[in-house]
């Protein structure tokens, strides 16, 4: 990944539960009509959600350790602790996975177009080579020297035309990884995840790779948690 401000995207509930445990107006302010949760339905969301919370949290602890230290200097623990409310829901994670297939889906095809303009380019050359012997062994010998100057030149022009598209092709593969990488910090930005920007800072991609990295393992322990109670 190289590049990553706006936060937005997770909602996350504040509600706090008013004095006595109750919400509303009238004593035990039981179920309220119109499917409204009553203060104790409420007060077990949250509950379960703040335990979630400290549990995730806790992973990612676990997890930066194994990271460089430079890196794990950056990871505060304010960082982690609004990256852990980001993942609350899972959808984060379902973000993640899907950018990461596409990212993946990218690269695999800008590697087949780069390996088949190298075979088309192998072709090329081959070709010539054919060509000019053929050529070679129907000259006299006495303009045979012109004709490999010749042929010299051409192949030399040949060589510079392949250079220029395999240029071409490299700037091509470069800026379509930089655009997925600017797709993928503005999604996540947008999704409210800490460190996600739009930046292209050599130190903040590291960090929001590692971030990604982070992400990516706590999805994996996630789903094999799920197994075991399956």
């Amino acid at each position: 990944m190289r590049k990553l401000r706006q936060k937005g995207g997770v909602a996350r509930s504040s509600a706090v539960p008013s004095a006595g445990g109750r919400v509303g107006v009238g004593p035990g302010a039981m179920a309220r009509p119109g499917g409204f949760e009553t203060a104790e339905q409420q007060q077990h969301v949250l509950s379960r959600q703040q335990e979630r919370h400290y549990r995730l949290l806790a992973e990612l602890q676990a997890l930066v350790k194994a990271l460089p230290s430079a890196c794990q200097q950056r990871l505060s623990y304010t960082t982690l602790s609004e990256l852990a409310l980001a993942l609350l829901d899972g959808t984060v994670f379902e973000i993640v996975q899907g950018l990461l297939e596409i990212q993946h889906l990218t690269e695999k095809n800008l590697y087949s177009q780069r390996r088949q303009l190298h075979s088309e380019h192998r072709g090329l050359k081959q070709e010539l080579f054919h060509r000019h012997k053929e050529a070679q062994q129907c000259c006299r010998p006495h303009n045979l020297p012109l004709l490999r100057a010749a042929q010299q030149r051409e192949m030399e022009a040949m060589e510079q035309q392949i250079r220029e598209e395999q240029r071409m092709m490299d700037e091509k593969i470069v800026l379509e990884l930089d655009q997925k990488v600017i797709d993928q910090q503005s999604t996540l930005e947008k999704a409210g995840v800490s460190g996600f920007y739009i930046t292209t800072n050599p130190q903040e991609l590291t960090l929001q790779m590692n971030l990604l990295e982070l992400i990516r393992k706590l999805q994996q322990k996630e789903a094999e948690a799920e197994k075991k109670f399956c």
